[in-house]
């Protein structure tokens, strides 16, 4: 071992302005892969890639008019990417200056107290709400069925966001890590007919969103005032705050993840 802790040692002395930049590079490509997740970039950035081994093969090959095109093409290609995509762009930039590179980890602690506070209150007032967390798989489909809100998350918000007055109100709050992405978003109703015919549209929609991906939902029933949590297709009804906190604990500290 300390033959290896002596070669890492030398190697990164010697070579350390690399070492700077492979670390910068790393974390660029990483947060442009997590900023891109869910959304149409996946898909336009798998062409793109065809397009620069198509371009890299023709010139190997020396394909003169295919290079020609190919060449002529990109800087039109760049062009359009950046006007398709000004709304992301814009966004993942003002996110960028508000946060440079690390989530706060503070906030996040806090996260499922606000949560569990608000849901709570909006309980003990029968006020029904749906409020998604994004987990490994990307929700920007559905984000951009609602109205984007991109805030802060705050039980104030939350609770002012599903009153029966809020234009807001109709839908689901969908929370990306620690911001409140968006309001009013429309989920798919669950396919699966063996559900209580007690449950209503908000219940069918959280299992619907549940069975599609690994969003861990909670639902408010307007009825009775029941938190129910949806995830992996199954939905669990009648828990508390402790449950709750328990839950969202899982996602934003994954250290304490119950067994």
């Amino acid at each position: 071992m300390d033959v290896i802790y002596e070669f890492l040692y030398n190697f990164i002395r010697d070579n350390w302005k690399a070492v700077i930049e492979i670390m910068i590079l790393t974390m660029f490509v990483y947060y442009i892969l997590l900023f891109i997740k869910g959304t149409r970039a996946v898909q336009v950035l798998k062409g793109v890639f065809l397009l620069i081994i198509l371009f890299m093969v023709s010139q190997k090959l020396d394909l003169v008019v295919l290079n020609w095109l190919l060449t002529m093409f990109m800087p039109i290609a760049i062009i359009s990417l950046i006007i398709i995509f000004q709304p992301e762009l814009r966004r993942g930039l003002a996110r960028l200056g508000r946060n440079p590179f690390f989530i706060s980890l503070s906030e996040d602690k806090q996260i499922p107290e606000i949560v569990a506070d608000a849901v709570m209150t909006l309980s003990e007032k029968k006020i029904g709400a749906i409020i998604v967390f994004e987990q490994e798989i990307g929700l920007k489909n559905y984000i951009n069925t609602g109205i984007i809100l991109d805030a802060l998350i705050t039980k104030e918000l939350i609770i002012s966001i599903f009153m029966p007055s809020s234009p807001l109100h109709d839908g689901a709050v969908i929370i990306e890590r620690d911001r409140l992405s968006a309001s009013s978003c429309l989920l798919p109703l669950s396919q699966y007919h063996q559900l209580s015919k007690s449950l209503g549209t908000r219940h069918r929609a959280s299992v619907g969103l549940s069975e599609e991906t690994d969003a861990l939902i909670i639902v408010i029933s307007e009825e009775t005032g029941t938190v129910s949590i949806a995830e992996n297709g199954n939905i669990i009804r009648d828990v508390g705050a402790a449950r709750i906190k328990e839950k969202l604990r899982t996602i934003y500290n994954p250290s304490q993840k119950s067994m």
